[in-house]
Formats: C-alpha cells, structure tokens, sequence
C-alpha cells in the first residue's frame, strides 16, 4: 500500500482536480443541485473546507476539536448538514480561497505527523496515514458529486487504491454501526484497477468474497452509487450483506443513493 507520502501528494491531486471544476464557475452556477438531496456546489465545497478546518484543529488545537466534538454528539443527525449549510451561505469567491487555504495546510500538517501519534477524531482516534486517507476518500467523493451535477464524468485514477484500501478495512465498521454481528472471517476482495491490474485484500480462497471494477466499490463504499447500478459480485451471505451497507465514512449510517431509473 502506498505511504504516507504518497497518499499526502493524492490528496493533493484529487483537490487540485475538483479545484478546476469550480475554479471559474460564476455565483448562479455555484448553487447547482448536486445528486446529494438539498446539497448545492457550494455545499458540497463548505463541507471539504469545513471537514478539513476540523482535521486541522485535531492536529494542532485539540481543545477547539474537543468543543466542534461535543457539538457533533449533542445534534449527531444535523451537525454535518448544518456546518454545509453554513459555509455555503459565504460569498463563493471566499469560501473558494477558503478550501484552497485549508487543504494546502492540512497536506503539510499530515506531512508532518510523527508516526504512530493518534488524531482525535468524530469516530475513533486516527493515524496521520488513516486521517490522510479519509479525506482523499472525502474529497474523492464529494468531487464526484460535484462533477455530476456539471455533466462531467471524471476518469479513474491510481488515487482509488488508498480509498479502495478503507473501504475494505472499515467492514467491521459498517456492520457495527448498523448492529449487526461483526463476521469473524476475513474476506477476499479482488477488484480491477483503472489500468487492468488486480488489487487484491484478504486471504486466498476464502469463502466470503468480493471481486468488480475498483470504480465501481469505492462508489458503492461511498455510497455514490445504488448497489444494483454497479457490476459488483459477492459469493457468500456475508459479503453480500456487506455489499448493501458498507460504507467508509464516519458516523451514523448513510442513507446511500436510489437506483436509476433504468437500472
């Protein structure tokens, strides 16, 4: 898997590239819906630059993230969609210069990091490496969402590896947070790069298994996709049950996306 170095560079890369989509949109086009309900452009932007302004207070202000935490838990349903809500209210010319700031700043924190020092975070604590991580998945994401509402249909790159990776290392996540026994086995997951190469998790031959294109499970980790829209296969109960909850986010549990109309 790559280092932290590496994943710090494509979490620059993947910001850089929703950057260009909305780098030069006007006021009107920045208050596009979006396939999230109720989430424009500039909501999904606020929450990238709202999101990264807490991993910067993880890193260097822990008694600022400790109060934005007691926040979170005290409105575990709203708080996120509030902190959207608020950012994009802000003229988009200072809410653009906002998130650049901040995630320029956040890559060199993460940078940084000495290694084995634990991050608070919403869910449980987090290396250098897994907060990295998140936020390419994050920025990963939310970009989708934002090229979708412009008509742009992204290419996959190598980036999808690391999210791909937290995609299959939050399973037991997924089950716990919907309260479902936590399966005692590990699962294969085989799943086929942009470039053809096979990325591979898991023991060979085991009974509960994943394999499809590496595009479509991070959409379906991310709940960008409805399951049936995507040429996912699972064999085993199990890994089937996972393919309908996963999810590689913190929180409660996502409400996913609706199948399209012809699918």
């Amino acid at each position: 898997m790559p280092d932290l170095e590496t994943v710090v560079a494509d979490l620059r890369a993947e910001g850089a590239e929703l950057d260009a989509l909305v780098a030069d949109l006007d006021a009107d086009r920045w208050r596009t819906a979006t396939p999230a309900p109720g989430w424009t452009i500039a909501h999904q932007i606020g929450h990238l630059a709202w999101t990264d302004r807490a991993a910067l207070m993880s890193l260097g202000d822990p008694d600022a993230f400790a109060e934005s935490l007691a926040a979170a838990w005290a409105n575990p349903t709203g708080f996120v969609d509030e902190g959207a809500e608020a950012e994009a209210r802000r003229p988009a010319a200072d809410l653009l210069a906002d998130w650049r700031a901040g995630r320029d700043a956040l890559a060199a924190a993460l940078a940084s990091v000495p290694s084995g020092t634990k991050l608070p975070w919403y869910g449980p604590p987090m290396s250098a490496m897994s907060m990295a991580t998140a936020r390419l998945m994050e920025t990963w994401a939310h970009g989708r969402d934002v090229a979708a509402a412009l008509g742009v249909v992204p290419a996959p790159t190598a980036r999808l590896r690391s999210i791909a990776h937290l995609g299959v290392r939050t399973r037991d996540f997924a089950f716990g947070v919907h309260e479902l026994p936590v399966p005692a086995e590990e699962f294969r997951v085989e799943l086929t790069a942009p470039d053809g190469e096979l990325w591979v998790w898991g023991p060979e031959g085991a009974p509960q298994h994943v394999t499809g294109p590496a595009l479509d499970f991070c959409l379906l980790v991310t709940q960008r996709a409805h399951r049936g829209d995507l040429a996912l296969v699972a064999v085993g109960t199990d890994a089937e049950t996972w393919l309908g909850i996963a999810q590689a986010f913190a929180g409660l549990p996502g409400v996913g996306r609706e199948r399209k109309a012809n699918g």
